[in-house]
């Protein structure tokens, strides 16, 4: 059966309280004797990316709410002390660079138009005291914008910037992705678009990233940005605008999103009750290490890797992802885990080059598994492509208007590098727990729950294009090193080979001709 090519909606549904999953994953931890993740005792991220990490056995420490966001008492020595009833933008561009505020406890606002806000010199600090809050006020769009370098942004509530369908694709806290800045044990919540945008060797840790319109954080550059952290955050309940339902087919919502980053470490963060994905890396990203972070209750998909290269999954805990989305995507899988066009290639960087390593993650009660698609009619230059971009792999050569040529596409090298490919994708070592009853009783095997596979669908466009028919259903199923192994399931797991579509069995996946999870065990 041939199916068409799904759109991904995102649907809104009201934030719930953690309940079942912390208690499966608590009694998990008792069972294996497994500690919670941590920091290094100088609060900076542990090593992630190893082979054997240990995936989260109980939530995290609430970022929310807690007592670690409350800044000092005292302003620190030489510090500018910033009143509420102090114009802090005036303040700000009266001062030399690298001066450090303290904004006392209190409302500060920025003015009364849209574009007031804060424009830092290179290497200011604005540090807040136990009460500190910075309000857009509803009327605000942006909170910290301009271009200056290496500012820290520190121990401060930002909400209110912008309404809730303001902002759309424009960040609050940095809002011009600036480089080096650092973001840490802010509240940043209740704010049009994304909480915090990163830019080139952003850091942006220990924060409370909730309930903003469109993402909690978003990492853009029109070149791309390089190097960014995003550590130990609580990034929960974002998109509250439900964009995809008013901007149709947009890929616009979730946790936070990654463009066309080079070099990200998301590690030990909580990501959950997002209206849309976790945690999304969209279009030309690459080098990406994920490990050690919960991401549970997202709507849809817990991670998706689009279009994208290189990457280290490992050692993270996957919890109900996908509820919402699932039943209302009909014939095609909502995965934990969505690798859509993505795989490992050298030539877009040296970082996890060999591989799209999916590895040492536990799975609990999610709408599916682990899935790596490749859709047969998209390509750089083909209309069923919604960007201008082309590859990594050969930028210079394979360019858009080359892949767009019906003459050149069928030549090489525009045949294998106009396309982004799930290639070297490796899902090993990891435990995948499913009891359908979790999950309710729209979850069965004709609504798409409880599947993982590898697959494509039939090629039929552009009508040059030379991928048509089979050709990349076997290329994806068969030809290009992608492969499970050595995992562990319970539950009655089905999976999906070749073709979009039909489910087949455990035998089937194990078996001639797919040969899939050598080594592995399915308790069914």
């Amino acid at each position: 059966m041939r199916v068409p090519i799904p759109r991904d909606r995102v649907h809104v549904r009201p934030l719930v309280v953690l309940g079942l999953a912390a208690v499966v994953l608590a009694t998990l931890g008792a069972l294996r004797g497994l500690p919670p993740t941590a920091d290094d005792a100088d609060g900076s991220p542990r090593a992630a990316g190893a082979v054997g990490a240990v995936s989260p056995t109980a939530p995290p420490a609430p970022i929310c709410g807690s007592r670690g966001l409350q800044g000092p008492a005292q302003p620190p020595a030489e510090a500018v002390v910033v009143r509420p009833t102090d114009n802090l933008p005036l303040v700000v561009s009266q001062s030399p660079p690298g001066t450090t505020f303290w904004l006392a406890a209190g409302v500060h606002r920025l003015g009364l138009t849209a574009y007031d806000s804060v424009r830092p010199h290179d290497g200011d600090r604005f540090v807040g005291a136990p009460g500190a809050v910075l309000d857009g006020d509803g009327t605000n769009l942006y909170a910290f914008t301009g271009d200056a370098a290496d500012v820290t942004v520190s121990h401060l509530t930002i909400e209110r910037f912008g309404q809730t369908t303001d902002n759309r694709n424009q960040g609050v806290v940095n809002h011009d992705s600036a480089p080096g800045w650092v973001v840490e044990h802010n509240t940043v919540r209740l704010n049009g678009g994304a909480g915090v945008f990163l830019g080139t060797g952003s850091v942006v840790r220990h924060n409370c990233l909730d309930r903003n319109g469109q993402y909690g954080f978003s990492a853009f550059l029109p070149a791309g940005p390089k190097d960014v952290v995003l550590h130990h955050n609580e990034i929960s309940g974002n998109n509250t605008a439900g964009w995809e339902e008013r901007v149709d087919g947009c890929g616009c919502t979730g946790g936070g999103k990654f463009w066309a980053t080079d070099g990200a470490d998301i590690t030990d963060n909580w990501v959950h009750h997002n209206a849309g994905p976790g945690l999304w890396a969209d279009n030309n990203n690459t080098g990406f290490t994920i490990s050690g972070n919960l991401i549970e209750h997202n709507d849809s998909e817990g991670l998706m890797y689009e279009t994208s290269y290189n990457a280290a999954v490992v050692g993270n805990t996957f919890v109900g992802n996908g509820t919402v989305k699932g039943p209302r995507n009909p014939g095609f899988p909502t995965p934990a885990v969505y690798i859509s066009e993505s795989g490992g290639d050298p030539r877009a960087g040296d970082r996890h080059s060999d591989e799209l390593l999916i590895a040492d993650n536990l799975f609990i009660d999610n709408w599916g598994g682990v899935v790596a698609w490749e859709n047969a009619d998209r390509y750089a230059g083909s209309p069923a492509n919604p960007t201008a971009d082309t590859t990594l792999v050969n930028p210079d050569v394979a360019t858009f208007d080359a892949c767009a040529d019906p003459d050149l596409i069928g030549t090489q090298p525009y045949y294998d590098d106009c396309r982004w490919k799930a290639q070297h994708v490796h899902v090993r070592d990891n435990r995948f727990d499913f009891d359908p009853a979790a999950l309710g009783e729209r979850c069965t095997p004709a609504n798409i729950c409880g599947v993982s596979g590898v697959f494509s669908n039939f090629g039929t466009f552009p009508p040059h294009s030379p991928f048509q028919g089979l050709v990349v259903e076997q290329a994806v199923t068969h030809d290009q090193d992608n492969r499970w192994w050595d995992n562990s399931y319970r539950g009655p797991w089905s999976f999906m080979a070749m073709e979009a579509g039909p489910l087949i069995s455990w035998e089937d996946w194990t078996g001639d001709p797919f040969d899939q999870d050598a080594g592995s065990s399915f308790a069914g």
